[in-house]
């Protein structure tokens, strides 16, 4: 381990000047108790869309502020705090990417290094988490004797497991003599493998990792007012006991379940991350910071870091600025939504449109009743929200006053400018709707189709203006799910295009270009995915070997996926692609027994294979049964086949696209880089294509 003189040395000579650097701004505030407190803000200067981060030249600042609030005698105690409505959202991920191995070894013990001061450097310190906080962000906050947190903080979290990486400053070693070896696998292991799932700041509070709560409106005054009644002894922070006996090892064998479940062996960082928490239990300090320098510079060298580095730049980069889109100049103005349908899909789509947007919006269905039905939904949703604290009775009773439903088309799309319709998926009903709201609508209103498969040019192909119909595919559930998949007809316009990425841009959606073809990007790969493990299972091998096969490529198994999605919905894609595809996309006479028989998937609410579906299935004369590992390769090089095919087509504009869509759309894994870099790392790509895609 380097000394601090050396570290900060070598820090100073990594720095890039390229670093948007943290400030770490230091002031004396006086407290009702009369005591000086050594209040250190970061802020690197920009709004709120660029989180502080820590860098070298980040972290040189904050251990300048530090050590001038710990030399000052006139300061009784010292809290860090960040600009308005970020904390730190941790590593500047270009030094990792960029200093090599000895920069990851340098970054990693810095930050060790300075954070400790907070908690070794001999005064009180506090963490006023004012909003984002994650990785070193909430690390920063860990160190300090107490926290407070923002009761509307979004996200706070330590999610380096999803991205190849383990808590590097402190997290890993803190949150189980913290708060206890349970909730560090949570934290660290569970919330990450689901998704990057993170928590609000009541929800932190909740869990433990703040101290107090505050609301957002006098958040810092509250924790000035807090820190003061600590520090005159008048409230006493309570810490848990922490089980380090049979408490630590039941913690320990969950967090084994959860990395061979979500994983299947395929993250080493999680691995590693967990044999941190277990280490966690007999170790000082020391060891388990040194532990954490080893573990990130071990992580650094994995082709799972360099999978997650470029993932998460398609995540952070090529999300914002989507391939193929046109000049954002030609968008037009969206004042008032329009929605054909009032089923749960619209009314999920009406509650995202007032949120984001907050435009009127109408539902409109075949009859009053179904119409209200659909602005029941979204009101008793907006009362969800304003009972958890996350909006104000005022916002609640503006966002439902732009919310109304009718059954008189004509009268409800007057003056909308982008009408999107959510009917069953058959072509003569989507055609048949849009007809209909042509004759009721401007000749420049959009028409939008959440249509999951069908082709946008044929939707359009009987209209009087085709050029303004564009495809607006969600995931669901709306909400969750970041990914839109936009979709240009053959006659769509850039007028019309532009209108549909500015207003998936207002819905906080990942917006992608797609061209108009059968399924678009991710239901046609997951219908090849989906076909070729049903193919595989019906000539023999069993069900749970073949769901056995995907941990730590898919999120969830194949099977467990169909009962989220419905059998009556997979069949359907499946049945779309087959006839576009007939050579490729198999259709499982199994799956349709299951779709007759009602069934809403293959297994039970025992987590077995239900008997009843069982008994619908049909067996080969001559069973192949396949090993989990045959499984994987066949469908991974379908699946390498197929992405390969879209590109040559011109689906999507490049690979980046199709991995960002099966990042963002269908939960593929950080680790993995998606599925065209997972591809490529296997080798499957040039044995299936003869060529990478990267």
């Amino acid at each position: 381990m380097s000394t601090i003189d050396t570290l900060l040395e070598r820090a100073q000579e990594l720095a890039s000047d390229g670093e948007r650097v943290t400030a770490a701004k230091l002031r004396p505030v006086t407290l009702a108790s009369g005591q000086t407190l050594g209040l250190i803000t970061l802020d690197n200067g920009e709004d709120h869309t660029k989180p502080n981060t820590f860098g070298f030249g980040s972290l040189l600042a904050l251990n300048t502020a530090i050590d001038q609030a710990l030399a000052d005698d006139s300061i009784a105690a010292i809290a860090v705090t960040g600009k308005p409505f970020i904390l730190a959202a941790g590593a500047d991920l270009t030094s990792i990417q960029n200093g090599g191995s000895d920069g990851v070894r340098t970054i990693a013990e810095l930050g060790h290094a300075v954070f400790r001061k907070l908690g070794d450097g001999g005064k009180p310190s506090f963490g006023f988490i004012n909003g984002l906080a994650l990785g070193g962000g909430l690390e920063v906050a860990l160190h300090c004797t107490y926290r407070t947190v923002m009761d509307s903080a979004p996200a706070l979290g330590l999610p380096e497991v999803m991205l190849g990486l383990v808590p590097g400053w402190g997290g890993a070693y803190l949150v189980p003599n913290l708060l206890g070896p349970d909730k560090a696998v949570t934290l660290i292991l569970e919330n990450p493998l689901n998704n990057g799932k993170t928590l609000n700041g009541e929800a932190a509070y909740e869990f433990g990792l703040a101290d107090a709560v505050f609301s957002g409106a006098d958040f810092l005054e509250q924790s000035l007012l807090w820190a003061s009644a600590v520090l005159a002894g008048e409230i006493v922070v309570h810490r848990p006991e922490i089980d380090r006996g049979e408490g630590w090892d039941a913690a320990i064998k969950r967090g084994e379940g959860l990395v061979a479940a979500k994983t299947g062996g395929a993250s080493p960082a999680a691995a590693k991350a967990l044999e941190l928490i277990a280490a966690a239990r007999d170790a000082d300090r020391d060891a388990g910071f040194a532990a954490e320098d080893d573990a990130l510079e071990a992580m650094s060298q994995t082709p799972e870091l360099i999978a997650s580095l470029y993932a998460f730049d398609l995540v952070q980069k090529r999300a914002k600025r989507p391939a193929g889109a046109p000049d954002r100049s030609l968008a037009r103005p969206v004042t008032k939504v329009g929605i054909v349908g009032a089923g749960l899909m619209a009314s999920q789509l009406a509650l995202l449109f007032v949120r984001r947007l907050k435009v009127p919006v109408v539902l409109t269905d075949l009859d009053q009743q179904r119409a209200d039905k659909g602005v029941a939904y979204v009101h008793a949703e907006l009362d969800k929200l304003l009972a958890k604290g996350r909006a104000t009775q005022d916002k609640t009773n503006r966002l439902k006053a732009l919310v109304t439903g009718s059954m008189d088309q004509s009268v409800a799309f007057a003056g909308a400018d982008f009408v999107i319709e959510a009917v069953f998926e058959e072509m003569s009903v989507k055609k048949q709707v849009f007809a209909a709201v042509e004759k009721v609508v401007s000749p420049e209103c959009v028409l939008a189709t959440n249509t999951s498969s069908l082709s946008i040019t044929e939707m359009a192909s009987e209209l009087e203006h085709p050029e303004r119909v564009v495809g607006f595919h969600f995931f669901n559930p709306v909400a969750v799910m970041p990914l839109l998949e936009i979709v240009k007809g053959e006659q769509t316009d850039d007028a019309t295009l532009a209108t549909a990425f500015a207003t998936g841009k207002g819905l906080g959606k990942t917006t992608i270009l797609v061209k108009d073809s059968p399924s678009f990007i991710v239901n046609r790969l997951l219908g090849r995915f989906m076909g070729e493990v049903a193919k595989i299972a019906d000539e023999g091998t069993p069900v749970p070997v073949v769901d056995s096969a995907f941990a730590g490529v898919a999120p969830m198994p194949p099977y467990v996926l169909l009962s989220l999605v419905g059998p009556a919905i997979a069949l359907h894609n499946n049945e779309t692609l087959h006839r576009a595809f007939p050579d490729r996309f198999y259709v499982s006479e199994n799956l349709r027994r299951v779709v007759e028989a009602r069934k809403p998937g293959f297994y039970g609410a025992d987590g077995a294979i239900d008997p009843e579906v069982e008994a619908l299935l049909v067996q080969p004369e001559a069973p192949v049964v396949k090993t989990a590992e045959e499984v994987r390769e066949q469908t991974l090089a379908a699946l390498a086949d197929e992405a390969r095919r879209m590109l040559d087509e011109g689906v999507v504009a490049a690979p980046e696209d199709i991995d960002l869509a099966m990042i963002t759309g269908a939960g593929f894994s950080f680790w993995n880089g998606g599925l065209t870099m997972l591809l490529d790392i296997t080798g499957i790509s040039e044995k299936v294509t003869g060529k990478r895609f990267h």
